[in-house]
């Protein structure tokens, strides 16, 4: 035991991955969005947990309200909170796939580094970085929430796509453009790279 922090390990004594997926009769995987705001990531995930759910698949879908109203709620959209509120998903999502459940994140996550650090804490063999690459002028067009206005207007700080960079990634699983795919066609597309990843052999 570590006297300094008081942790004492139990890892080897806990039931491991593959007896959980085992028992789900599927492999824990992590789908994760990225993409600007408005760009259809919530919506695709939405939809293709639907058809997952469908074919008998557990999952669980990790997004910015859910997150944001609860175990990030002291988190701002700093720097250094925007790299903590990814930080602290990833090793959530580090337990759900560890437990077999396929994962499905969407957040902006709007840099390479940061999403590398989250492929890096769950794990690269089990991370899916989904691009959903519509366009900056869709997605204001768009403004589903009305938070490019008040970007514009400088009434929300550290914007991304306004007045924060977006860094597209540079080899993604899949990209998917909204403004050219319906959802159906979309998930479609998920369907054929996920399903194969999560059967088990």
């Amino acid at each position: 035991m570590d006297e300094n922090n008081h942790i004492y390990p139990i890892f080897d004594r806990m039931l491991a991955r593959r007896d959980k997926e085992e028992l789900l009769k599927q492999r824990g995987v992590m789908v994760w969005f990225t993409g600007l705001s408005g760009s259809g990531k919530s919506t695709i995930a939405i939809a293709l947990e639907r058809e997952l759910h469908k074919r008998g698949v557990l999952c669980r879908i990790l997004d910015g309200d859910n997150i944001r109203s609860g175990i990030n709620n002291n988190l701002g959209f700093a720097e250094a909170d925007r790299v903590e509120n990814i930080r602290r998903i990833a090793e959530v999502s580090k337990l759900f796939v560890d437990t077999g459940i396929v994962t499905i994140a969407a957040f902006i996550s709007p840099n390479n580094d940061i999403r590398e650090m989250a492929a890096g804490i769950i794990g690269h063999d089990d991370f899916l970085e989904i691009y959903v690459s519509t366009s900056l002028e869709e997605c204001e067009r768009r403004d589903v929430k009305g938070l490019y206005a008040k970007a514009r207007k400088g009434e929300i700080k550290n914007f991304t796509g306004i007045s924060a960079p977006f860094e597209a990634p540079a080899r993604p699983a899949l990209t998917l453009d909204t403004a050219v795919l319906s959802v159906e066609e979309s998930v479609g597309k998920l369907l054929e790279l996920v399903l194969p990843k999560i059967q088990k052999k």
